[in-house]
């Protein structure tokens, strides 16, 4: 029998929580430590593990696998320490606070033989992985828009706060929506532009807390996205997923009364609408559309169990993650060109 690996989560908030719960739940999982920089509180399922102040404490125990969960400007350093001691990896997304630190973890995995697998959520959601294929049935060339704002208060508004410390809204979830368009689109991005605004005096003068992207494709396909967030953010056309091509288009339609600040609205995707442009001799349209109801996906928690039953199955069987790698890099040049750009209010040439 196969023993449990081995696991060291370092970074208990909201994401590293729900990690440390899949692999609690999981057998193939032998949590040995927890680590987090400041005391939180657990959930009772994670209490009885022993806890860690620092991730050279959770090294030292020698874990198969390392979950890293915290800020992005500690991502690298700590990956690329965790697979030269002999660990795989799991790390949130975005892999790194710089392309060239991206790189540098990507080349620790290839050198080192240890598996890297990148929080890209959505990739493990049945909902997701059936609109970028109804997209790609479509054909290019795209148009493709997409949001994630987020309305956020008290507690939930001093994390996004700390985030933007060291990473913007756009970098932030940006990576995740910037990963489905590659995955709809085989072309190569070759510009991108930005612009973003500080909406609060709240954070440092250099910061934004609402930005927008454009990204050009090489077949022509465009790409479109914004997130902010904070108090003032509107809940009106918070959530947009929608794709177009000349033969018509697909779309995420949310419930009505959706929230933003609910995480499960970030994944759910409730129904997909298909619409196909073909017209009839008398210009109307020959087919209407269909909606296809995706009751009974997965919730947030179930959605990070499936996540991180990929990363045993990545490491159990194999499997070759040189494409997941990759697009993790390509979708975070992507973002922090158009981070540069906002600053520098000019288009970034990919």
């Amino acid at each position: 029998m196969t023993r449990p690996l081995r696991t060291f989560v370092m970074g208990l908030g909201q994401m590293g929580r729900s990690h440390a719960l899949a692999y609690h739940a999981n057998p193939g999982f032998e949590i040995v430590g927890l680590g987090n920089r400041s005391a939180v509180e657990l959930p009772e399922a994670l209490q009885a593990y022993p806890r860690l102040a620092s991730f050279e404490e959770g090294l030292a125990l020698k874990p198969d696998l390392v979950s890293i969960n915290t800020y992005t400007d500690s991502h690298a350093d700590f990956a690329v320490a965790a697979m030269e001691a002999g660990a795989h990896v799991f790390v949130e997304k975005p892999l790194a606070a710089n392309v060239a630190d991206a790189r540098r973890v990507v080349e620790a995995a290839q050198r080192t033989g240890r598996k890297l697998v990148i929080g890209y959520i959505l990739r493990h959601h049945p909902s997701w992985v059936e609109f970028i294929r109804l997209a790609r049935e479509l054909g290019p060339p795209f148009v493709m828009r997409m949001n994630l704002n987020q309305q956020s208060s008290g507690s939930a508004w001093e994390i996004h706060k700390r985030l933007m410390e060291s990473t913007s809204p756009v970098v932030d979830c940006g990576v995740h929506y910037l990963d489905v368009m590659l995955q709809i689109s085989d072309a190569r991005p070759v510009q991108v532009r930005g612009m973003g605004v500080r909406l609060t005096p709240e954070i440092a003068e250099t910061q934004v807390n609402f930005g927008h992207l454009q990204v050009l494709f090489e077949d022509g396909s465009i790409g479109w996205y914004e997130a902010g967030w904070g108090p003032m953010i509107s809940e009106t056309a918070f959530f947009v997923k929608d794709v177009m091509s000349p033969n018509g288009s697909v779309s995420i339609v949310m419930n009505e009364g959706a929230k933003s600040a609910d995480i499960d609205t970030h994944t759910k995707t409730a129904t997909i609408r298909l619409h196909h442009a073909a017209l009839d001799a008398g210009g109307r349209f020959v087919q209407p559309d269909s909606l296809v109801s995706m009751q009974g996906e997965p919730g947030h928690q179930e959605l990070c169990d499936a996540e991180q039953a990929f990363v045993l199955r990545a490491i159990r069987r194999d499997v070759d993650l040189t494409r997941h790698m990759n697009d993790g890099v390509r979708s975070l040049e992507v973002v922090l060109a158009a981070d540069r750009s906002m600053r520098e209010r000019r288009a970034i040439d990919l």
